[in-house]
């Protein structure tokens, strides 16, 4: 199984300059690489242009200072962004050609198999990066003990922080997804009550409206300094402090919620959503965004894979019109928050609604039976809303236990 630690480094000035040189040599070869593609009539493969790096550090005196891994892998970052621009436009969208890299967009490099390792250093664990040195890292939780390191990315947030990403191979194979699941949930998003399931619950979405207000005031404060001056660097970090602590609120939030999904169930079944082509849509679209809805179903699918635990996402067309008891089609304008049957009665929350068609979806791709065969009981108007705080708030129990208290209040 794959893994992905992130550690806070804290290197000495010395260190950072190497650093800072290093990712700017891989920035200038990054540019180097892609201009030779542009140029060239047919793309070679990428272990042909790696192979030529050898020859360029015989007239490229920089490139010699970088470990040889971290340079083969800036020739992949090249072809790796070329294969991402290709699907692209295989969909159907319109893109450009990739453009160079100015250095604010190029803050990070990666070791890949050898030149790095952990080590223990007077007490104090530091990090050893080839041609580099011993940097400085907060371990704040262990790497397990059936884990291999296999890649190491350093990188400069736009705080001027410094953080290294492991990516780990640990020796276990995920849980078996079982035959016949017995705990299974529908789960429909949105932006009023950012998750709606099929037990019954509203996860309300988290208020970052404080967050926004401080990163607006920011923001201002910033465009009335003079662009490059000293002063406007010190608010552009600000800025950027700004942004780093509404983006880890939202993804702590994010976290906490997939987890609980994928750990608490046997079968979660959502919409198959097209995050990106919701977000350029007209109107709304900042909420849309806020809700980062894309990032949590990538969230709730590697963790449910994990967990053994079966991700389904299903067609989201017609879930909202279509009734969940009988079928029956009902066409409902987005200010119509209530689901009233014109054929069979049945009446429900319009998310609560939602959430059972998704399910009923879910179990028809996997192909198993459940007891649940109606929603009509259990999908009533709901009542119990789950607070964001209390999703977010650290070390608190699993959502059932948390929304007891909302229950019986």
């Amino acid at each position: 199984m794959h893994y992905n630690y992130k550690y806070r480094l804290d290197p000495p000035e010395a260190l950072t300059e190497t650093l800072l040189h290093h990712i700017d040599t891989c920035r200038q070869l990054y540019n180097h690489v892609l201009y030779k593609l542009n140029e060239a009539d047919d793309i070679p493969a990428r272990y042909e242009v790696q192979g030529r790096l050898p020859d360029l550090k015989s007239w490229w005196d920089d490139l010699g200072d970088v470990h040889s891994k971290v340079l083969q892998m800036v020739v992949k970052r090249v072809y790796d962004n070329l294969s991402t621009l290709k699907a692209q436009k295989e969909n159907g969208r319109a893109v450009g050609m990739l453009k160079w890299k100015p250095p604010r967009e190029y803050r990070s490099l990666t070791y890949n198999q050898s030149g790095f390792e952990l080590k223990n250093t007077s007490g104090r664990p530091v990090l050893w990066l080839s041609k580099i040195g011993e940097i400085p890292i907060h371990l704040h939780r262990e790497i397990p003990e059936n884990a291999t390191i296999k890649q190491v990315t350093v990188k400069r947030e736009p705080t001027g922080k410094w953080f290294a990403t492991f990516g780990l191979d640990v020796d276990e194979a995920p849980p078996e997804k079982p035959e016949t699941p017995e705990k299974v949930v529908g789960i429909d998003l949105g932006i009023l009550k950012y998750a709606h399931d099929t037990d019954g619950y509203a996860i309300e979405s988290p208020d970052f409206s404080e967050e926004r207000e401080r990163l607006e005031c920011a923001q201002h404060s910033l465009s009335r300094k003079e662009h490059g001056s000293n002063n406007w660097e010190k608010q552009r970090k600000v800025v950027a402090e700004r942004h780093a602590e509404l983006k880890r609120k939202r993804r702590d939030f994010l976290h906490k919620l997939s987890s609980y999904y994928a750990r608490e169930y046997d079968l979660v079944a959502v919409e198959d959503l097209d995050a990106k082509g919701l977000v350029e849509l007209p109107g709304n679209s900042r909420n849309r965004a806020g809700a980062s809805w894309g990032t949590f179903l990538r969230m709730l699918e590697y963790k449910c894979e994990r967990k053994g635990t079966h991700f389904i996402a299903v067609n989201p067309r017609g879930t909202t019109k279509e009734c969940a008891s009988c079928g029956t089609e009902t066409d409902k304008p987005l200010w119509v928050r209530d689901h009233s049957c014109p054929a069979c009665g049945f009446e429900a929350d319009r998310d609560a609604n939602a959430a059972w068609n998704i399910l009923s979806r879910g179990i028809n791709d996997v192909g198993v039976v459940h007891s649940e065969s109606t929603p009509v009981e259990t999908a009533l108007p709901v009542d119990t809303s789950v607070s964001a705080k209390r999703v977010v708030k650290t070390g608190s129990p699993t959502l059932k236990e948390r929304t007891a208290s909302v229950v019986s209040e």
